[in-house]
């Protein structure tokens, strides 16, 4: 253990990942004459074409003591029941990921057990339409959920679509506020102590030196901090997770805001679409291997419901991790402690739960070998379960076209990955393991999505006559529709709560 009190901490980067952390460590050391500075280059140039959430950003937003509404206003912010899949299992065909379960347990047994064993008398019976926001999702309407539901049917959660270039801008005011100081200026030298290998300070273009007791890289894929002065190594998990290019591109609004993000299977990835107040944020995420970029970009603005705002930016990535986000006295947060591909929404939430255990195990009267391996530890399980989930969406299709999905279909998995989707497939079992990001709700969505269906259900549920789960059912199916068409077009909830530049006495 070295012992020495954290009394400086230094953020290199800004962006989202920076001024989250700012934020953070600003309220976290409130009070205690900790001195928190961040470090931006000003020649850093960032994608910011929207982003889509997790619920989790609620809870961040929550521990700052951010206005919910005045969040949603400036950063012309929608909001997000979850995410419509199209074409993935085979084209023409679509499942949804949503923030909430299906159905209700019946005499104790899972919801899915249930629907297997009414099937037997109406096969047609979908699972979607046993859930709330997916009800809503499709009719485009949207309503907070009751704090205290009191039905099951109507127990929920909701995430947001935002600019992210807003977003950054509105925590950067935050941390401001609260005694953050914000230098803009590029790193040009990173000094590390000779004997603990530490690092001690960072050397400014402007020749200026800035010591600190702690570090927080923030500098993106090239890990100034992590990777090119402390060398910690990167896992790469292209093998699994074979995309590596993205090109992103704003476009103007068109039509109203559905209150979920889409993302449509192409021939050699998938494409995007984060509607925001404002204009609508799009991407192709694919493999390089089997598309080349200007028949990406050809796909990409094919696919477009409004006109482009610009040109599309590419960026090159690998999917995988460093192999510790957290060494000595730096913690790696955002793209600078590894890589996912956005298709579930797990940057920003990968950024929270980072600074979640930095704040953890806080090095309060020094660094704890046993504290820093627990943290990189657990850093690494949810990076796994994540990839695992994502690896689902993928493995499970049928697409007729494209080798990207041919050889995702026939690659060797993770073997905790296949263990689950064989529990799952003869039993319904649904596997989880410590450190799950998404629960089983959501990986019984992909499951059902792609049709793959268990062979067997609960014993309990197959005791039960199927005529009477048929018309149980039915009548879940009813209350849930009733109450879907009940709450107020997305567009409307926005335009009377918080739009973009309302004036909030009016609104």
């Amino acid at each position: 253990m070295i012992s020495h009190r954290i009394g400086r901490i230094v953020i290199v980067g800004g962006g989202t990942a920076g001024w989250m952390a700012a934020s953070a460590l600003a309220r976290h050391r409130r009070g205690t004459g900790t001195s928190i500075r961040l470090i931006e280059s000003p020649d850093v140039p960032t994608v910011g074409v929207g982003e889509a959430t997790l619920p989790g950003i609620r809870d961040f937003n929550q521990y700052l003591g951010i206005d919910e509404v005045d969040f949603v206003r400036k950063t012309q912010a929608t909001f997000k029941l979850g995410i419509e899949f199209r074409d993935w299992h085979v084209e023409g065909e679509r499942f949804f990921h949503p923030f909430a379960g299906f159905g209700a347990t019946l005499s104790g047994i899972d919801f899915h057990h249930c629907l297997h064993r009414a099937r037997e008398s109406d096969p047609d019976i979908d699972l979607a339409a046993h859930c709330l926001p997916i009800r809503m999702a499709e009719l485009g309407r949207f309503a907070q959920p009751h704090p205290e539901p009191e039905h099951p049917l109507a127990d929920y959660k909701y995430a947001f679509h935002f600019d992210a270039l807003l977003y950054a801008a509105y925590l950067r005011d935050y941390a401001v506020d609260n005694d953050v100081v914000h230098t803009q200026g590029l790193v040009v030298d990173v000094g590390l102590d000779s004997d603990s290998g530490f690092i001690e300070s960072v050397r400014l273009e402007s020749g200026e030196t800035v010591a600190a007791d702690l570090f927080v890289d923030c500098t993106g894929f090239a890990g100034l901090l992590i990777e090119k002065a402390l060398a910690t190594g990167y896992e790469n998990w292209s093998h699994w997770l074979p995309v590596n290019h993205a090109l992103a591109v704003a476009s103007r609004a068109a039509g109203n805001p559905r209150p979920c993000t889409l993302s449509t299977a192409r021939a050699a990835g998938w494409q995007w679409h984060i509607p925001l107040q404002h204009r609508i944020g799009n991407g192709y995420v694919y493999s390089a291997q089997y598309c080349d970029d200007d028949s990406a970009r050809e796909t990409l603005l094919s696919g477009l419901d409004g006109e482009p705002l610009g040109e599309p930016r590419l960026l090159r990535f690998t999917t995988g991790l460093r192999k510790k986000f957290w060494n000595r006295n730096c913690v790696a947060l955002g793209l600078a402690s590894g890589f996912l591909e956005p298709l579930e929404s797990t940057s920003i939430s990968l950024i929270q739960t980072g600074l979640t255990k930095l704040l953890t195990f806080f090095p309060y009267d020094g660094f704890n070998d046993a504290d820093i391996a627990e943290a990189n530890r657990l850093a690494r399980l949810e990076m796994e379960r994540i990839r695992d989930f994502i690896i689902l969406h993928y493995c499970l299709n049928r697409r007729a076209d494209g080798e990207l999905w041919e050889y995702c279909r026939n690659m060797p998995l993770p073997d905790e990955l296949q263990h689950k989707i064989d529990v799952f497939r003869e039993r319904g079992h649904l596997v989880a393991y410590e450190m799950e990001s998404f629960q089983l709700p959501s990986w019984l969505s992909v499951f059902f999505g792609h049709r793959a269906y268990p062979a067997h259900c609960d014993v309990r549920a197959a005791e039960l006559p199927p005529e009477d789960l048929v018309d149980t059912l039915a009548g879940m199916r009813d209350t849930i529709a009733r109450a879907a068409e009940a709450a107020p077009p997305h567009e409307r909830f926005i335009a009377r709560h918080c739009a973009a530049g309302a004036d909030p006495l009016l609104a």
